[in-house]
């Protein structure tokens, strides 16, 4: 058989095909007019399939759009008919979707299936993970009525199709959301955004129902929401996460960080407490009763967890001439006590400050104070100066808690004979003693009296700091956030009470406790006399001085760095002040000789010292009695 071989001539021709092929495609390329036109057409037709998608996603809010007949068939319409009865109309008229509307501080989705807000986002802030935070957002809440109609249906708006409509008037954006009967008859979600408020008025009125709406049946008004954990720390957001309210005339209360089942009456707010953030239900008309819950989600604290609390609010809505007309208030916004307290609503109560006088002095004096010295300089150096602001208006106080203990270690060698001389006879020791401790102006309650004084200070602070939303995520030294924890190690698993982290800030608390409580505790070891049949004062004191730093130390380690950077430097400061006062103010022979100076002055008994003096009288007497007898 022959081979074939490509002669000379087919190449030849292949050659001449191609450059003919070549020549067609060179002559009829398109011009740069065509190519512009063509590029020009093509972004066209991409901005028409993103107005398409959108007018998919975002509900239309012209009136135009709204007309009966929008593609649903007679077969559907009957169907819908007989399942939401006169409600039918809004579902035949809406076209679903969500309503995107944005303020200088949020950024709200609405959802045409229940008109409520489906998102909410503080555009101003981020969590721990810097991600924004969002109060709503994935059907984390839901805002429902529940009601009775004349034709016996049991209806839940959260289930109907609402249709919207945006208007425009200077600074305020009015979002109406409708479920309507009829184009004249609706009941209608009322929202007005305002820039450069958190608060959103809202109202829930109806027109035109009183002959759909069951007057005889009770009208309830859910509201639930899980909140979502925006900390580093879900326990210690947990722990201020709750149920804050306001009830019967001002009246305000929390439920606490444990899961709650109240009610109550006259119920002017509600508010789903977390943290640093709130969503709050205001109305201008008291519902008279409400039905609160509050149920913890965190399960285990050492796994990733999204929710940290749910929540839940139910409340009973009276008709008004056969309608329902609620004036009401959302409030979505930081735990800022001066944005709450602008409201002049009592919102400020969402700021855990205290109660009694602990609240009065985080109100009219720390917080103003904080507030000032942060305006100048980071929020770290006035943690600081006001510690030592702090510490120096109570060194008066330390200097006499440190003079009574110098008085009562330079009297112990003579009490300590009085407990000799009358050890079978403790009236009388106790009779003595006292007689002593009033001449020579010495008394343990001198040195308890100071302390006590100190202690409406010390928690105030322990309540401020945490709560102090000016210090959320403001970084200082190595710590990224003051409101938090500061981590200077992570461990590769968890220590019950003390987590699967170390916090620098806690450790050097507590070697300052340590120190402070080595000072404080040897002065009182030295000055406590010893009593038969007592328990060693001495060792229950070294205990202590070992105990309080490494109950700190764990207690701590989850608790905001700024509130551990107050204790670090409140601690050093006082073992300054009280070094001082040791090595240059007291002079113990001087106090000595003041107190043989008094000894030899008749002194004058208060009220309480001649009453407990009558007491021990009447009480020896007694004893010598019932020893007659025996």
């Amino acid at each position: 058989m022959e081979e074939k071989k490509l002669d000379l001539n087919s190449i030849i021709g292949f050659v001449l095909i191609f450059g003919i092929l070549a020549y067609m495609l060179w002559q009829n390329q398109p011009t740069p007019e065509e190519l512009e036109a063509q590029e020009k057409a093509k972004q066209e037709q991409i901005a028409a399939e993103q107005k398409a998608n959108a007018d998919q996603e975002t509900a239309v809010t012209t009136a135009a759009d709204y007309n009966t007949g929008s593609g649903i068939d007679s077969l559907k319409q009957i169907e819908l008919k007989n399942k939401l009865g006169a409600f039918a109309y809004s579902a035949i008229q809406s076209k679903g979707g969500e309503t995107v509307v944005e303020s200088d501080l949020f950024k709200l989705k609405f959802s045409s299936k229940g008109g409520y807000l489906s998102e909410v986002q503080l555009k101003e802030f981020v969590n721990y993970d810097s991600i924004p935070i969002y109060l709503i957002q994935d059907k984390n809440a839901s805002f429902n009525i529940n009601f009775g109609t004349t034709d016996s249906r049991i209806l839940n708006t959260q289930d109907l199709p609402f249709i919207p409509e945006v208007t425009k008037n200077g600074d305020v954006t009015v979002v109406s959301m409708k479920l309507k009967v009829s184009e004249s008859k609706f009941l209608e979600y009322r929202y007005e955004i305002k820039e450069g408020d958190y608060m959103i008025d809202f109202a829930v009125r109806s027109q035109g129902l009183g002959d759909v709406i069951n007057s005889a049946s009770q009208i309830n008004l859910d509201w639930k929401l899980k909140g979502y954990r925006h900390a580093k720390s879900i326990s210690y957001e947990n722990r201020y996460t709750d149920i804050h309210y306001e009830y019967e005339d001002g009246k305000d209360n929390y439920t606490g960080a444990r899961d709650a089942d109240k009610d109550l009456d006259d119920v002017t707010w509600i508010g789903f407490k977390q943290h640093f953030f709130s969503s709050v239900l205001l109305t201008d008309k008291a519902f008279k009763t409400a039905n609160i819950k509050s149920e913890n989600l965190v399960d285990d604290e050492t796994i990733d967890t999204v929710y940290t609390k749910a929540f839940a609010a139910k409340m009973p809505l009276a008709l008004q001439g056969g309608e329902i007309n609620e004036s009401m208030d959302w409030y979505f916004g930081p735990n800022d006590f001066d944005v709450l307290n602008a409201y002049d609503r009592n919102l400020d109560e969402l700021v855990p400050f205290g109660w009694g006088i602990f609240g009065w002095i985080n109100r009219y004096i720390f917080m103003p104070l904080f507030s000032f010295l942060g305006g100048f300089m980071p929020y770290g150096i006035a943690i600081v100066v006001m510690t030592i602001m702090v510490k120096i208006l109570l060194s008066f106080v330390q200097y006499k808690q440190f003079l009574s203990q110098a008085k009562m270690k330079i009297l112990k060698p003579e009490l300590d004979e009085i407990r000799e001389k009358y050890k079978n006879n403790k009236m009388k020791a106790q009779q003595e003693t006292m007689a002593l401790q009033t001449k020579a102006g010495a008394s343990p309650m001198a040195g308890c009296l100071p302390a006590l004084v100190q202690l409406p200070v010390f928690y105030a602070l322990f309540q401020f700091f945490p709560s102090a939303f000016d210090l959320r995520q403001k970084s200082f030294l190595w710590v990224d956030d003051l409101s938090s924890y500061d981590t200077i190690a992570e461990l590769p698993f968890n220590i019950p009470f003390y987590g699967s982290h170390v916090s620098l800030f806690p450790i050097l608390a507590s070697i300052a406790i340590f120190f402070y409580m080595r000072l404080t505790t040897g002065q009182n070891m030295q000055s406590q006399p010893q009593q038969e049949g007592m328990p060693d004062m001495a060792k229950m004191m070294k205990y202590m001085m070992y105990f309080s730093p490494i109950m700190m130390l764990f207690f701590f380690n989850n608790y905001a760095s700024g509130l551990s950077l107050y204790y670090f430097i409140s601690n050093l400061i006082s073992i300054g002040i009280i070094l001082v006062i040791k090595n240059f103010i007291l002079d113990e022979d001087k106090i000595h000789a003041q107190i043989q100076e008094n000894k030899k002055k008749p002194k004058k008994q208060n009220r309480f010292q001649k009453k407990m003096a009558e007491m021990m009288e009447q009480a020896e007497q007694q004893q010598k009695a019932q020893q007659k007898r025996k």
